[in-house]
């Protein structure tokens, strides 16, 4: 099966209404090319699940400002304008999450695990709505997992059959993400043949990627 397509086409799968799992921690790890291509897409009221949703100029200000997205859940908003707009306009499309809540809930997604307890939040805005449980005397949250249509992520080197090294921090959400989609496409910004990568250095297999875009040289 030949995973290495263009951006236009692994984008293709992206629809209305998807929740769209996006990669990076600030402009660490983002997916930026992928990013810069899905400026414009048709797909409207869109969820987008990102850490902070970019800075101003990154291409995921520039899909918020194109009115592509309708719901954010993400761990702040500080560094982008875009964003904030989109909360004064309507408040109810901000889905804040305390930034180790949003990582777990995104890796129970992808590992099956429909809910978790946590005492992060307890006694603050963030326990609004939610069920709250005491374990050995502390309260804990509710928190539900998060699944993706659609995963955009991106590794340092990937071989061609998707199998994905990631390097440092550049970890951060990418690797989590890759397990809690349906159809993940990974951004490449070096592309080797298979058994290239040392199994020891995999950060992610293979098997969760469903396409792979590699980055022109400019955008890596």
């Amino acid at each position: 099966m030949n995973k290495i397509t263009t951006a236009k086409e692994a984008l293709s799968h992206v629809k209305d209404g998807d929740t769209v799992m996006v990669g990076g921690f600030l402009q660490c790890g983002s997916p930026e090319y992928l990013l810069s291509e899905f400026v414009g897409h048709p797909a409207r009221n869109l969820t987008i699940v990102n850490n902070d949703m970019g800075i101003p100029t990154s291409s995921l200000t520039k899909i918020l400002d194109a009115g592509q997205v309708s719901d954010l859940i993400c761990t702040y908003i500080a560094q982008n304008e875009a964003a904030q707009r989109m909360y004064k306009e309507n408040p109810a499309c901000l889905h804040i999450n305390p930034q180790g809540t949003l990582t777990e809930r995104i890796r129970c997604g992808g590992f099956g695990i429909a809910a978790f307890y946590t005492p992060t939040g307890v006694g603050t805005v963030v326990e609004e709505g939610k069920e709250v449980r005491e374990f050995n005397g502390k309260k804990y949250l509710m928190e539900t997992a998060l699944r993706g249509n659609v995963g955009i992520i991106r590794a340092s080197v990937v071989d061609e059959f998707g199998n994905c090294y990631m390097k440092g921090t550049s970890k951060n959400y990418n690797a989590a993400i890759a397990t809690a989609c349906d159809y993940v496409v990974v951004e490449a910004d070096e592309l080797v043949p298979v058994g290239a990568i040392d199994p020891d250095l995999v950060t992610v297999s293979g098997i969760y990627i469903n396409a792979i875009v590699v980055a022109p040289k400019e955008d890596k």
